[in-house]
């Protein structure tokens, strides 16, 4: 894929001028838009995005101060840059405090001109950037880690990155699909463009389109997820909690490339890369009537599977490392040591919650410190283990303490592996990597202390 072509707006009421501007534009690779009034400016800008605003001060009509005015008060993001031969400094003052990005005087300068476009742009770049950085504090800039399985996710997302399909991350809650989606749209040619997230589960089923499309309502305009994304990526989190409807009307935009915005008639056309992410089964959801054929078969064109972090419980210290300095960086946090026996415990942790879970544990351990270490009681505290959980969840007694050592050895292996399979599911090799056996060896445990599988148990149960 071209990398996405900025657009740029000329607003002035003389023809030539505005020839000559989109001759000298489009030759440096700009898409360029004209308009010779104040009225036909709103119309354009209402019906497409752009990145650039050059304005002419003086107009028939509404004047372009007026106009940027009223721009200023809607919230207009993209840099306006004035145009006049004829302003005042008192003029152009005014509008630099009413947000203008610069001034250039008439007759244009071609040299002065490309240069301030070029400034405005990479100025408006670099603010959208720290302000994308600060809507994802806390999150590491990668899929942090040196485990197989994390090594190879991050090889499958950089030759993803490389094409512009669309792509699907499947992952539990907490797995880091954000974190992989950032990742993907860095490492791909829409790299310079916005990045975009829609929470599909947070928001009100009857407000996702308005999200997602925008709005027109009485002559105001509000700009959806897909139009602000333009020329970038937006990834779209839990796509299986859009209804139906929505679904449709999704991937008929991104199929037709432009949107038609909720209460509106004129279509607007996007460029968008969607990366969509869900920790459901979308082909059960499929199957069940819940998510619409067409996009699934779209989206799992490039499926990609998030390793939980039970999968990969060796990247635990360097993302302990990556938090701890965050939380230090951010909040002033004194950082703390975590003993090696802490590690053993967080190592052996099922992690239901993933890096999502770590990361709330490390931020709780840094603000209740309880001292320059973190101990392994302290963790096991933080998340409610102690020596206590094996003997209550089976049911031990005081006769359960007789007999030979080798029975009690036993015993405890028996109630040791039940536990820990019952808190991955029944998993078993989520289970060997949690306890620590090969996953052949653990096999051999269970069947040498009857323990049944939990299929062989249901069966049991049923004859």
């Amino acid at each position: 894929m071209e990398e996405a072509r900025l657009n740029i707006l000329v607003v002035d009421d003389e023809p030539d001028i505005c020839a000559t501007l989109a001759e000298i534009l489009e030759d440096e690779g700009y898409n360029v838009q004209t308009a010779g009034s104040a009225e036909a400016a709103e119309v354009l800008l209402r019906d497409q995005m752009v990145d650039l605003v050059l304005l002419d001060i003086w107009m028939p009509g509404e004047d372009g101060v007026s106009l940027l005015r009223r721009w200023a008060e809607a919230g207009l993001e993209q840099p306006v840059v004035m145009m006049s031969g004829h302003a005042t400094i008192e003029t152009a003052v005014q509008a630099t405090k009413l947000g203008a990005y610069d001034f250039i005087e008439k007759p244009l300068s071609l040299d002065k001109t490309l240069l301030t476009v070029t400034h405005a742009l990479e100025s408006s770049r670099l603010q959208r950037e720290n302000r994308d950085l600060r809507a994802q504090a806390g999150w590491v800039e990668r899929p942090s880690g040196e485990s197989p399985a994390i090594r190879q996710f991050r090889e499958q997302l950089q030759r993803v990155a490389a094409v512009d399909s669309w792509a699907l991350l499947l992952g539990e809650p907490g797995s880091g699909k954000e974190v992989a989606a950032r990742y993907l749209h860095r490492q791909s040619r829409r790299a310079q463009g916005p990045f975009v997230d829609l929470r599909a589960a947070a928001i009100a089923r009857p407000n996702v389109a308005i999200e997602l499309f925008g709005n027109e309502d009485h002559g105001k305009l509000t700009r959806g997820r897909l139009e602000v994304a333009h020329g970038g990526t937006l990834f779209i989190d839990e796509i299986a909690d859009m209804d139906l409807e929505t679904q449709a009307r999704l991937f008929s935009a991104l199929q037709e490339r432009r949107i038609i915005r909720v209460g509106g008639t004129t279509p607007v056309p996007v460029d968008v890369r969607v990366i969509a992410g869900s920790a459901q089964d979308l082909a059960l959801a499929v199957q069940s009537g819940q998510f619409r054929s067409d996009l699934y078969y779209r989206l799992s064109a490039l499926p990609l599977k998030v390793p939980p972090l039970s999968a990969r419980s060796a990247d635990i210290p360097a993302l302990i490392e990556e938090f701890v300095r965050f939380y230090g960086a951010r909040d002033g946090l004194a950082a703390r040591h975590f003993a090696p026996e802490t590690l053993d415990v967080l190592h052996h942790y099922p992690w239901p919650g993933n890096v999502r879970e770590l990361q709330n544990l490390v931020e709780r351990l840094l603000i209740l410190a309880e001292g320059p270490e973190v101990s392994a009681e302290e963790v096991e505290g933080a998340l409610g283990l102690d020596n206590r959980l094996v003997l209550v969840n089976s049911n031990f007694d005081g006769e359960d303490f007789g007999g030979t050592l080798k029975r009690a050895r036993e015993r405890f292996e028996r109630a040791f592996l039940e536990y820990h399979l019952a808190r991955n599911d029944w998993n078993i090799a989520r289970t060997a990597e949690v306890v620590g056996l090969e996953r052949t060896h653990l096999y051999r445990k269970l069947k040498n202390l009857s323990i049944a599988l939990k299929g062989e148990r249901h069966a049991g149960e049923d004859g």
